[in-house]
């Protein structure tokens, strides 16, 4: 393989990266020979009557002297250096010089000599001057004149071609753009009836949902320019920088249209006017007014469409929102079932997967999943594959790939002694009972007592059986009190309470305060709300919660509060204790396999003991499954098969 020569910008960057060095340098030398000290002692200077004084007296040795000048130097006999100022109107000078022997040396003055040292000094200064500014501005910006440009990017099809092919599980939002599209393809087709394409579109939905992949399939659909550009791009610290960045990028896109702007994050420049402390000479709020002239200033006949995108538009000034701006707002939320499915077969058409896999159970595991996690989720799956050497993608990658996404990497790595394992175990034992006898509960999908990530020492992962987008009272207490059966099972075993059911804890108060403060699921308290959030315009987060209730009515609250967790744990209580033997198996189980499959949870459930299965592939010839002989071994006395520990590989007879 030949090596890439270097073009002409690389070869420019190679030489201008040691300029400032050798400006530098340059000085240092000129000032040194110039103006610097040297090891010599100082010469004596004196005066032109004591200069020839000693001259007569036999003590000067040298004399030598540049024509023009009026500055003489020299050497006494003694070998030490004078210097004098010499009267040249003087005409005995040369005759005493001759008549006492002293060598004369009389050089002739080069004119250049003094223009260079007085000049020399300036041009350096000027040139290291012209590297730094104005060579570097113009590599960062395209040049000192061009600081206000808009720094739109532009794509082609040529460079980045996306249609509504690679766009999957935003059908409504792919609806609602068509019309742009018919439009950008033929304006003429509405403006016939009087029609008027909206001038903006506003894109609103959580990150990663698809919102920039949209804008970028719309202008691949409709085969026009497409302009991309952040809001953080227009402010700068110079103040009018961003207005006059705003200004050019409309007059780019008229250059260029019909053709699409794209403007991503626009809440960086569009958050409410006067919030701030900066009040109207605020750079962003500038550069917001310059965007709302510019949008007055243009029509769709020109053919340009300004599309933004945002995760926040109630922080956004109603002035962007008003019609003749962004008369449209297209929602684009987290995929349903159906949609994640759709997502994942596009992204999957990039790997090889196996014949027998179904992404429908791959779906149906990543209820609240963006495009964006299932891109990354399908990404770690072949990564996987590829680091096992495998041929293609299997399910049990992909599930694996989906728990590291959702719950992070295992770390078996980490050590855990015995003793806290045991608890560990008999932790997760007790919210997989309770996740499988309660009624409204997600089915049990698998149990690990494997750590993973930064807070999960072990986890009991479930399965929705459908998208839910209401949840009833007797189902969200039934999730409370699974929650709590973590707590409950060590008070019931071990005998001690510890810090693991923390994160259980504070979900189930959160869930249990909602039921209360914000669903009106109390009978005490009634169909009400109390409390009211308050977010900041600028940090666009919750950051206090208006009480306007009384202090008798909050006591009421966290009396109501109390009673449901309190319900939730005697009933958690009730259950495991009936089931106790139940528990204590797959707690068991768990030491001795580390992961165990739901099916196995609902088989000990409903029958008391373990199941029987077949493997329908075989066993991986890992380290980890070579020490389980005393398993099989146990399996020939006792006739019950252990069941393998790959769910995916699992079936039940």
């Amino acid at each position: 393989m030949k090596p890439n020569k270097p073009n002409d910008d690389q070869k420019a960057r190679f030489f201008l990266k040691p300029a400032v060095v050798w400006m530098l340098v340059l000085l240092a030398i000129f000032y040194f020979f110039r103006f610097g000290a040297t090891t010599e002692e100082k010469p004596e200077a004196i005066s032109y009557s004591v200069f020839l004084q000693k001259v007569r007296d036999g003590q000067v040795a040298t004399y030598q002297k540049t024509e023009g000048s009026i500055t003489a130097a020299g050497q006494y006999v003694d070998g030490k250096n004078y210097t004098v100022n010499v009267d040249s109107s003087d005409p005995r000078l040369t005759g005493i010089l001759d008549e006492y022997g002293v060598k004369l040396n009389v050089e002739k003055e080069n004119p250049m000599w003094p223009i260079i040292w007085t000049i020399a000094p300036w041009l350096i200064f000027i040139g290291f001057l012209w590297f730094m500014f104005f060579r570097q501005v113009k590599a960062g910006g395209g040049g000192a004149l061009s600081f206000g440009k808009s720094r739109a990017r532009l794509m082609t099809k040529d460079t980045e071609r996306v249609t509504f092919k690679d766009v999957a599980g935003i059908d409504e939002a792919k609806e609602e753009v068509e019309e742009i599209i018919d439009f950008l393809k033929d304006p003429k087709k509405f403006q016939r009836l009087g029609g008027r394409i909206p001038k903006g579109v506003l894109l609103v939905g959580p990150p990663g949902t698809g919102k920039t992949l949209l804008a970028k399939a719309i202008a691949g659909e409709a085969d026009v320019p497409f302009f991309s550009i952040s809001g953080s791009d227009f402010v700068e610290m110079f103040v009018g920088v961003g207005a006059s960045r705003v200004r050019d990028m409309f007059e780019q896109g008229k250059r260029n249209a019909p053709c699409l702007i794209f403007l991503d994050e626009i809440d960086a420049v569009g958050r409410h006017r006067g919030a701030g402390l900066g009040g109207g000479h605020d750079e962003r709020e500038q550069t917001l007014n310059q965007l709302l002239v510019e949008m007055d200033g243009f029509n769709t006949k020109e053919g340009v469409i300004l599309i933004a995108a945002t995760n926040r538009p109630d922080v956004l000034d109603p002035a962007l929102l008003r019609p003749g701006r962004f008369d449209r707002q297209i929602v684009i939320d987290f995929p349903d079932l159906k949609g994640r499915e759709q997502i994942l077969k596009v992204h999957a058409k990039r790997i090889k997967l196996a014949r027998d896999v179904d992404l429908s159970i791959i779906a149906r595991g990543t209820p609240g999943f963006s495009g964006a996690d299932l891109a990354n989720l399908i990404n770690e799956a072949a990564l996987l594959a590829a680091r096992k050497n495998l041929k293609e993608v299997l399910l049990d990658d992909l599930e694996e790939a989906r728990d590291k996404v959702a719950f992070g990497k295992e770390r078996r790595s980490r050590t855990i002694d015995e003793k806290e394992k045991e608890i560990i175990a008999y932790h997760e034992a007790g919210h997989a009972i309770l996740q499988s006898i309660l009624e409204y509960t997600d089915p049990v999908h698998k149990v690990t007592i494997i750590p993973r990530g930064i807070a999960f020492l072990g986890a009991t992962m479930h399965l929705p059986e459908k998208d839910k987008y209401l949840e009833g009272k007797k189902e969200i207490l039934d999730d409370i009190t699974a929650l709590l059966g973590g707590r409950v099972a060590e008070e019931m075993i071990i005998g001690d309470i510890t810090s693991g059911a923390k994160s259980d804890l504070k979900r189930a108060t959160k869930l249990s305060r909602a039921m209360v403060c914000e669903w009106g699921m109390s009978e005490k308290m009634g169909p009400m709300t109390f409390g009211e959030r308050e977010e900041h315009l600028f940090l666009g987060r919750e950051i206090s919660r208006h009480q306007d209730y009384s202090d008798q009515t909050a006591v009421q609250i966290d009396e109501e509060v109390r009673k449901v967790i309190d319900f939730c744990y005697e009933r958690a209580k009730d259950i495991l204790s009936k089931n106790r033997e139940k528990m204590i198996l797959i707690a068991k189980t768990l030491l001795d396999r580390e992961v165990i499959d739901g099916k196995i949870v609902d088989y000990i459930v409903k029958k008391g003991k373990l199941p029987r299965f077949k493997s329908r592939v075989k066993k991986e010839k890992s380290a980890r499954e070579n020490k389980n002989t005393s398993e099989k071994s146990a399996e020939e006395k006792t006739g019950e098969s252990i069941p393998d520990n790959n769910p995916i590989t699992q079936k039940t007879e």
